[in-house]
């Protein structure tokens, strides 16, 4: 039988350590001295007295090292667990959300999708604000250690090419996965101290560089201005871009860096790609801007770069109205979404190594069919592609059309328009942030969506978080007989 004590003593320990950290906005509501405190002691109390009781009722179940059937869940019940703690001071805070708000807010914070249900972020108390950036933050460093720790283990969507035996790029053999888990929090702490630093020396205020510094690192999108990052145009632009593309490079090779060794980051096929990709896109862009548009060449570059870099790491960031910008670059915009960063980084989506991979396997089959006598094998990184990893990439690429494909119909039956509803599948399921549209897009948010459809998108957010078949596997009478 299933024992799943060692998931409920990990979910539960999570779960009190979330209600812990909402000490933080308590402290700010209280500088701030608007009388909303009590919102985050409240939710604070219920959610360490609730995770501890869980912690210590599954306590004499906890072993070393859990089953794959208990990783699995454990994996994809943490993501449905902090989420529905995390939405308590949305539906006890000045915003009193419903449920569904809340728990659509909470899950698009900690899957770092950035799609927000709140209209009117000026005036709301700096409590809430701040841990809207929080709860994007912890998701930010927790994908990253599932990704590097759980999903290769798992064989999930080609994930076990990078296994953590199989960190030894270049030659140099990486710590086990858990410590590698601690050095990747570390340097996630740095980029992100390094990132507020940077905003304040660029005129942010202490406030607004941590939070948006929180939700940059993260490539999360969550601002504090319902006008998003268009609020500070100019140099915090620039900088947001870097940032956005640190952290959506590889923390392994952040690992390997400090460690010494800093070629395999300069020669990761996936950095090269996504800087490659970032670049043409970006010129391509600033030119349809300053030739069809009054864009002067350095606004058309800066705007080009910022929300380019935003859209393909799924930070979801804004800083002007691209739906503006005409049809062409439109479609570009929704496709690019639809790449995403490197694997093992905050970034989300499909990811470059799954395009790589896919290429190679493509351009293989090609010279097959020229010379049908020749053995020619997919490669990644210099080396073969094994059957099992093709075979787990293409199948994601099949999960996710497929998965894009069905949701676009449900929300499209709840009675959204054909750009919604694609949209709004595209951005839940590759946590982007914004959709496309008057309602979704970046000038919109989803508040207006009717209730089937945000809870739609709020299962979409957790499901493609989490590589699609962690979820899915879930529901096949194979796993659970097992």
């Amino acid at each position: 039988m299933l024992d799943l004590r060692p998931v409920g003593y990990v979910i539960g320990l999570l779960v009190a350590m979330l209600g812990a950290v909402m000490v933080l906005p308590m402290l700010v509501d209280l500088y701030e001295g608007r009388g909303e405190w009590h919102v985050f002691l409240e939710s604070g109390i219920v959610t360490v007295l609730i995770g501890s009781l869980i912690a210590i009722s599954c306590q004499n179940g906890v072993r070393e090292g859990l089953t794959i059937q208990q990783t699995f869940i454990l994996t994809t019940g943490v993501w449905v667990a902090l989420p529905i703690f995390g939405a308590i001071p949305f539906i006890l805070g000045e915003t009193e959300l419903r449920v569904v708000d809340a728990i659509f807010e909470a899950m698009s914070g900690l899957t770092t999708t950035g799609s927000t249900v709140i209209s009117g972020l000026d005036t709301l108390p700096d409590g809430l604000l701040l841990w809207r950036g929080i709860l994007q933050w912890l998701g930010g460093v927790g994908i990253i250690v599932v990704a590097m720790v759980f999903l290769p283990e798992l064989r999930v969507g080609g994930m076990q090419i990078f296994r953590s035996e199989g960190f030894d790029t270049m030659g140099k053999i990486l710590p086990r996965a858990t410590q590698i888990a601690g050095q990747i929090s570390t340097i996630y702490v740095a980029i992100t101290i390094a990132c507020i630093l940077t905003y304040l020396v660029l005129g942010l205020s202490w406030f607004d560089a941590i939070v948006h510094a929180l939700t940059t690192v993260s490539t999360g999108g969550f601002s504090n201005y319902d006008a998003s990052f268009g609020t500070f145009s100019g140099a915090p632009e620039y900088a947001a871009s870097i940032f956005m593309i640190a952290a959506a490079l590889p923390f392994v090779r952040y690992v390997q860096l400090i460690n010494g060794h800093g070629r395999p980051l300069l020669r990761d096929s996936q950095v090269r790609a996504f800087v490659l990709t970032i670049l043409i896109l970006v010129l391509v862009t600033t030119a349809v801007l300053t030739s069809t548009f009054p864009h002067h060449w350095e606004r058309a570059f800066r705007e080009a770069l910022f929300n380019i870099t935003s859209i393909i790491s799924g930070t979801g960031y804004a800083s002007v109205d691209y739906m503006q910008w005409g049809s062409f670059l439109i479609m570009v915009f929704f496709f690019i979404g639809l790449i995403g960063g490197c694997a093992g980084s905050t970034a989300c989506s499909v990811k470059i190594f799954r395009y790589q991979i896919l290429f190679s396997s493509i351009r293989a089959q090609i010279r097959l069919i020229r010379n049908p006598s020749g053995i020619f094998t997919p490669r990644f990184e210099g080396r073969p592609v094994g059957p099992d990893v093709l075979s787990s990439v293409i199948s994601f690429f099949m999960f996710f059309v497929v998965s894009l494909g069905a949701l676009s119909w449900g929300l499209s039956l709840t009675g959204l328009d054909m750009i919604t509803s694609i949209s709004g599948a595209a951005t839940a399921l590759a946590n982007i942030g914004p959709g496309l549209g008057d309602i979704i897009g970046p000038a919109g948010n989803f508040s207006t969506l009717n209730d089937t459809a945000k809870w739609m998108l709020t299962a979409a957010m957790l499901i493609g978080r989490l590589e699609l078949m962690v979820v899915f596997a879930l529901f096949t009478i194979h796993f659970w007989r097992a």
